[in-house]
């Protein structure tokens, strides 16, 4: 049985390792381009392998549970095709007992990727955003990200919705008091046009269809309480100040992917301190997207294990041990998982549908199909 075991091991590390350096590579075309664009700019090459090896624990994030679910169906569909597989239960074996030492991999891949994913990729993203700052080669419009309220400009708390290029739709802009952090106005716009004046580091934003609130002076600040301002001026002009991003001792406020697990439970069970800094009707949606994203990183570090589950009996079923059928089978399965990731993301705005729990329909589904798979392959 050792030797059983060693020999599927093998096999398996193999084809994983093999299979972690093309999706790896895969996954990384997009830091390759920008580490080219950094070296071209000038900058030595100890930085530009800095910002490469800083990308690489967010892209292992994805690549571990895919590699496992490839390398699982090509060992097993192998297995199945070349009779071992026959040949094993006729000594005696179960479909369970040979697979267990895979299983037991998938399981240490597990707890690996929960490592990665709480406390190693966070910390890399953001030291990786802090490079990139430093060296001053990052649009100042892509500060400004889909779905977040963004609240590194002073004086300012900006979210957009949608952005294409330097155009902005569903903009929501507060504008705080820098010393007491209070509200002095709530602007919301249908769309506008961002303009970048790198000379005085300025963003200017026109926009268009506005409307305009402020707070009732006896409400302390709090836009539960607000005077409508009406107006007719529909085109509004504000001017974001990025001058303090671009000095090197200036932090940047973290986004929700740059958070530890503990940074994200605290902020989801303190919402009167995680998100002071808004108004209290924001704070449902925001807390939705911090759940949103720990679910997701937990079902993340959970799928190296559920692929493997179900990899098993898919690939004794295949009967094939050409990659070819086992990409095909693997992207199905990875459709499937994803579609519910994706889904959770669309709708992490609203609170009502609970996206947070999307993420686990796939990875509860997974298990309960292994379960039936495997009993059925015995």
């Amino acid at each position: 049985m050792v030797k059983l075991s060693n020999y599927l091991v093998k096999d398996f590390l193999t084809t994983f390792s093999m299979a972690m350096l093309l999706i790896t590579f895969a996954f990384s075309v997009g830091a390759i381009y920008k580490a080219v664009d950094i070296m071209a700019k000038g900058f030595p090459v100890d930085v530009v392998a800095r910002f490469f090896v800083y990308n690489l624990p967010y892209s292992v994030a994805y690549t571990i549970p895919v590699s496992a679910l490839f390398s699982t169906l090509l060992l097993f569909g192998r297995l199945s095709s070349d009779s071992e597989l026959s040949a094993m239960k006729g000594g005696g074996l179960s479909i369970r007992q040979i697979a267990s030492p895979i299983v037991l991999l998938s399981f240490v891949l597990m707890l690996f990727c929960f490592w990665n994913n709480f406390s190693i990729y966070p910390q890399t993203t953001y030291y990786n955003r802090q490079l990139i700052k430093s060296l001053g080669v990052e649009d100042p419009i892509k500060l400004l990200e889909e779905g977040r309220f963004v609240r590194d400009f002073p004086g300012w708390v900006i979210y957009v919705g949608k952005k294409s290029s330097n155009q902005v739709e569903d903009v929501i802009a507060y504008q705080v008091d820098e010393d007491t952090g209070k509200v002095q106005m709530s602007l919301r716009a249908d769309r506008g046009t961002l303009t970048v004046d790198q000379k005085n580091s300025i963003i200017d934003a026109e926009l268009e269809g506005c409307r305009m609130e402020v707070p009732d002076p006896e409400g302390a600040g709090e836009l539960g309480e607000i005077g409508i301002t009406p107006s007719s001026e529909r085109i509004k002009n504000i001017r974001l100040n990025f001058k303090e991003l671009l000095q090197q001792e200036k932090k940047i406020h973290p986004k929700r992917k740059n958070m530890t697990f503990s940074e994200l439970m605290y902020r989801v069970r303190n919402p009167e301190q995680g998100y002071s800094w808004l108004p209290s009707e924001n704070w449902s949606k925001e807390r939705t997207r911090d759940l949103v994203e720990v679910n997701q990183r937990i079902c993340l570090s959970i799928a190296p294990f559920m692929f493997v589950l179900i990899a098993i009996p898919l690939g004794i079923r295949s009967h094939r041990k050409e990659s070819s059928a086992g990409m095909l089978i693997s992207l199905a399965v990875l459709f499937v998982y994803y579609i519910f990731i994706i889904l959770s993301d669309t709708f992490q705005g609203s609170p009502v549908l609970r996206p947070w729990l999307w993420p686990w329909i796939p990875i509860i589904g997974g298990q309960i199909a292994a379960f039936v798979l495997t009993r059925r392959a015995e």
